[in-house]
């Protein structure tokens, strides 16, 4: 028998081979597997060998995992975000299509809009259509409702937020901890009075955000001041007035801290109209490293979430789910990085040596 076949009991015959047997026959993830399966472009040519060699080794078909994901007679995948114009859902959802069409799926891309009557018609969408598998970005973590889906027994995975109200397979970043390092990094330099542009705190995610942003200021002994704490919405106009009211106050914050890149790009406005800009007198860091965080003058300190990785990390789980309706609720926490630039710095980064 082939390694790694495993029985479906004693004295029965050997279960399907999976893509997760496959990736550890040939000592990649399941990602590459997929995307060797997929015909993806940008595997190279060693790993691709690899892979195929261990499918024929293990007789692995991808249709066999395919099927466990189009009981519903459908090839279609449902990804529901709350929000089109967000950039951080552009690189999650190449990476949730990208390991679907592993899978023989094609991906539906459906938009909230931040909408609960939307995400309950499409929730209710997707269940009569009998979709082969739901990856949802839910608005709120207790009034997101995806009973529908459950009661036809769909796979589900959430991204970006969890729900409280339901015990789903999850895939989300280390929100605390990106808040926290980006915080405790403003206080290294000497900034005193930090603020955070937050989002909505009925998702988990910026309450998340929150709750490491007051962590770093309890573990340096700093006072929590609920003045500079400004609601930003989720857009941009929002997190332009979040700053705006900031230099409102009669001690206004020397530092600051937004929550999303959108938030970001509306508090950099602000901060120009008022006739300021972030450096050395006044910190400034945005969660999501996108192109312009790095294209601005001067360039911006940003917490990177990898969102690419996400995508196929729900992926994952849904085929598992699929395989295994009956196993552990899993979730995933993806670790964020803090990409330090000028925008937060006390002095400036040392000029590169030339040629």
């Amino acid at each position: 028998m082939p390694p790694y076949r495993r029985s479906t009991g004693p004295g029965g015959p050997p279960a399907p081979t999976t893509i997760y047997d496959v990736a550890r026959a040939a000592r990649v993830s399941p990602a590459t597997v997929s995307r060797v399966v997929g015909g993806h472009v940008q595997v190279s040519p060693s790993l691709t060998r690899r892979v195929q060699q261990a499918a024929a080794k293990l007789g692995y078909t991808p249709n066999r995992v395919a099927r466990s994901l189009r009981r519903r007679d459908s090839s279609l995948l449902a990804l529901i975000i709350s929000d089109i114009e967000n950039p951080f859902f552009t690189s999650l959802v190449r990476g949730v299509d990208s390991l679907a069409r592993g899978f023989g799926l094609s991906v539906v891309l459906l938009n909230t809009d931040e909408s609960l009557d939307e995400e309950r018609r499409l929730v209710a969408v997707a269940a009569a259509e009998r979709m082969a598998g739901v990856i949802i970005s839910p608005i709120s973590e207790r009034e997101s409702q995806i009973e529908p889906l459950l009661r036809h027994r769909q796979p589900v995975v959430s991204i970006d937020r969890r729900l409280r109200s339901t015990s789903i397979d999850s895939v989300t970043v280390t929100n605390v901890k990106g808040a926290d390092e980006a915080t405790t990094h403003l206080i290294s330099e000497g900034y005193r009075r930090v603020a955070c542009v937050i989002g909505p705190l009925y998702t988990s995610t910026y309450s998340d955000r929150l709750l490491g942003y007051r962590r770093a200021l309890d573990r340096a002994g700093r006072r929590f001041e609920p003045e500079l704490v400004q609601d930003g919405g989720l857009k941009e106009d929002s997190g332009y007035a979040a700053v705006r009211r900031l230099f409102e106050l009669r001690r206004p914050p020397d530092a600051i801290l937004t929550t999303n890149s959108l938030q970001g790009i509306g508090a950099l406005a602000s901060l120009a109209d008022l006739g300021l800009s972030p450096g050395p007198k006044l910190g400034f860091v945005t969660f999501d490293d996108m192109p312009w965080t790095r294209l601005v003058s001067p360039a911006v300190t940003a917490v990177a979430q990898p969102n690419y990785r996400v995508g196929e990390a729900a992926v994952t789980l849904l085929t598992k789910r699929a395989a295994d309706p009956e196993r552990k609720v899993q979730s995933i926490a993806l670790s964020t990085d803090l990409h330090i630039r000028a925008s937060s710095l006390r002095r400036p980064l040392p000029r590169l040596a030339e040629g």
